[in-house]
């Protein structure tokens, strides 16, 4: 078993030493709840993710696939694309612009880099799928999302034309709300070979608004072998949801992707007015991630599951699936740390693809060097500063004798300057005896 530390779980650490060195930690995660609050936006009170678990288990044994250690749930099927995504290996993403006629009030896209400069200019699409050709990456997946690409719908067709012409066999989808698609760019797309499609839907448009949209979603299925929906699910909107799910199976499409809402770092008025709360435990191992998606709204994974229940019950035929903000950022993480080397004390951890080590301190550190002396291992090494001996964390187990509390620690690799630098990012602990490498 491995104890989370936080502001409850930290009085219990009995050794004085690894008490100090957890309670940096407990500082900085401080002092990011201070600086989400100052955007305007408050935090649930509740840390639900120890239910959430129990649940997503649960509806694993109903028949449901869990997968990335829960971070992603669904029934029926899912699109290769987003298995893809786990690890990102192979998996392209392009936009052409990030202007957008519509205004979703969770839309991240203005905490893109140079958001405001490709607003009003078009990326060079076509020079970036050139380059990924002669850089002899292994390509399998290639995704145009934008803003919405089809503003730009010459452009757009020609980066489908382009990407099938350099890369023949690969896996090509569409973002779009769909509201400028008609027969000729369907045509257009088909002799392009694009395989799926993904149509946005926003639940608070009006009723004639989405039968434009699923008017749309029905054309599509004409052309394009894979047609989906992907669309953030809102706290408190269950049986509207449903309401879709249902239409959706009825036109026969592929699958939806439920997504968890993110508040996205500006529109705190709207969020507020929505009395929407940021989930009490946003993240799991708190980080700089790529994905700028924002931080979870409280509410909307136990929304998302409950239709993945509800997909269970009703039978339906289109996939269903739960995307979590964490299955997000797994691809990030994993193309981060897959690259490492002459790492010998750090363990890959297939749960989220972090890099773990185990440290013990002060008083502890005598007793643990003894007993791995004693057993033939050398391999750790001693901080003066922090009074600490690391180690691999498959030798966890060598101390099973000891009455010790072992530090658990979360790294990731990152490029600075031109150097692979190791960043320590989190601590748990746990004891010889409680431990499992497979929690790890």
């Amino acid at each position: 078993m491995i104890i989370d530390i936080n502001e409850t779980t930290f009085a219990s650490i009995k050794n004085p030493a690894l008490r100090s060195y957890a309670e940096r930690y407990i500082g900085i995660y401080r002092d990011f709840i201070r600086q989400v609050r100052q955007m305007g936006v408050e935090f649930a009170e509740t840390d639900d993710s120890p239910q959430v678990r129990k649940r997503i288990a649960a509806l694993g044994k109903r028949g449901a696939v869990v997968r990335n250690d829960g971070k992603s749930v669904y029934v029926n099927r899912i699109s290769s694309g987003c298995v893809a995504c786990q690890t990102a290996v192979g998996s392209y993403t392009f936009f052409i612009s990030l202007k957008c006629h519509r205004n979703c009030f969770f839309c991240f896209n203005p905490n893109q880099e140079e958001y405001e400069h490709y607003r009003e200019n078009l990326r060079d699409a076509a020079a970036e799928l050139d380059a990924l050709r002669t850089g002899r990456q292994r390509v399998q997946h290639i995704a145009l999302t934008g803003g919405e690409p089809l503003l730009h719908r010459e452009e757009t067709v020609q980066f489908f034309q382009r990407t099938r012409r350099n890369f023949p066999n690969v896996y090509t989808r569409l973002y779009t709300c769909g509201d400028h698609l008609d027969r000729e760019t369907l045509q257009s797309f088909k002799d392009a070979g694009m395989n799926e499609i993904r149509f946005s839907i926003r639940i608070e448009d009006t009723k004639n608004a989405r039968r434009h949209t699923y008017d749309q979603i029905a054309l599509a299925r004409e052309y394009i072998p894979n047609v989906m929906v992907e669309m953030p699910v809102l706290p408190g909107a269950l049986e509207e949801m449903k309401a879709v799910l249902l239409e959706l199976d009825r036109l026969g499409i592929f699958g939806i992707n439920l997504l968890e809402l993110c508040f996205p770092f500006h529109n705190a008025d709207e969020y507020r007015a929505r009395a929407y709360l940021i989930k009490a435990r946003p993240f799991r191992v708190l980080y700089n991630y790529w994905y700028a998606g924002g931080l979870p709204v409280a509410g909307s994974e136990t929304t998302c599951l409950d239709l993945i229940e509800f997909a269970l019950e009703a039978k339906l035929k289109l996939g269903v699936h739960y995307c979590s903000l964490e299955n997000k950022h797994t691809g990030q993480i994993y193309q981060q740390d897959a690259r490492r080397s002459n790492l010998d004390l750090l363990y890959f951890s297939q749960k989220d693809y972090f890099l773990k080590s185990a440290k013990v301190f002060g008083r502890d550190v005598k007793d643990v060097q003894a007993a791995f002396h004693q057993k033939g291992y050398r391999e750790y090494s001693f901080s003066e500063e922090h009074q600490s001996l690391e180690f691999h964390v498959s030798k966890v187990k060598m101390l099973n004798k000891l009455d010790v509390e072992v530090g658990i620690c979360t790294h990731v690799l990152e490029n600075r300057n031109g150097e692979t630098c190791l960043r320590e990012l989190k601590l748990d602990v746990t004891t010889p005896q409680s431990f499992r490498l497979s929690d790890v």
